[in-house]
């Protein structure tokens, strides 16, 4: 039976880590929620949901992921699978099944959740992230040959694979730089269609023009720094 941590990074969702934590399958053996300077309830309603709950100070995706790999690496027992997920109730946690079902099955490395057209709520991406994400996809697939259709934030990996990816951005290049670093690495991977509704509360990232801008400069820094080494 594979052991299988889930790592979400949250920065004030009193209102919907709940929910998160509540949908995702028992066959997860804990749920690390990382309080991403909160100023909320976030941490006591994850806590009281049944999460381990982690604190990090410095702002940024990154960094909370970080944090919450730095706890797993302390543990005795090591898991087999990572999955990360974000804490907005925007993905469906119950389709984790589906996510690790190729890592399992197939011994495949790293699987995305691809937040497909056809299966995303109205107005639950917007036309900058969509932009976006067909942007750094097409980059991928122009630099590296890559069969990437999205940055999705929900994906499983591999323990030991993640461990490979010696993963540093500490900001909103986190899901690039995982993807890239599989693609030089010549790790295996596959997307899975998975539903994507609209996120309880205003986005961090796509909500404002800042966070919007500034993802996109991230996104595409790491592209090119890795397009010419």
């Amino acid at each position: 039976m594979n052991q299988i941590k889930v790592i979400i990074p949250a920065y004030n969702e009193a209102d919907s880590i709940a929910h998160v934590i509540k949908d995702i399958p028992e066959i997860v053996d804990e749920i690390i929620v990382i309080s991403n300077n909160s100023t909320d309830k976030t941490e006591e309603n994850a806590r009281n949901a049944g999460a381990t709950v982690l604190k990090e100070s410095n702002k940024g995706y990154g960094y909370a992921c970080l944090k919450g790999m730095d706890y797993i690496s302390k543990l005795d027992s090591k898991p087999d699978i990572i999955v990360f997920l974000d804490g907005d109730y925007s993905d469906y946690p119950e389709e984790l099944t589906k996510l690790i079902q190729p890592i399992v099955e197939d011994n495949i490395d790293f699987v995305i959740g691809a937040r497909v057209k056809q299966l995303r709520e109205t107005g639950s991406m917007t036309k900058p992230q969509i932009f976006g994400n067909w942007l750094a996809t097409f980059l991928m697939s122009l630099f590296f040959k890559s069969t990437f259709t999205d940055l999705g934030p929900f994906r499983a990996i591999k323990y030991d694979k993640l461990l490979a990816l010696n993963m540093e951005d500490k900001t909103y290049g986190w899901t690039v730089e995982m993807q890239l670093k599989v693609l030089k690495q010549k790790m295996s991977y596959i997307e899975i269609p998975v539903n994507y509704r609209n996120r309880i509360g205003i986005s961090k990232v796509s909500g404002t023009i800042e966070g919007a801008v500034m993802a996109g400069i991230k996104i595409l820094s790491w592209i090119f720094k890795y397009s010419f080494k």
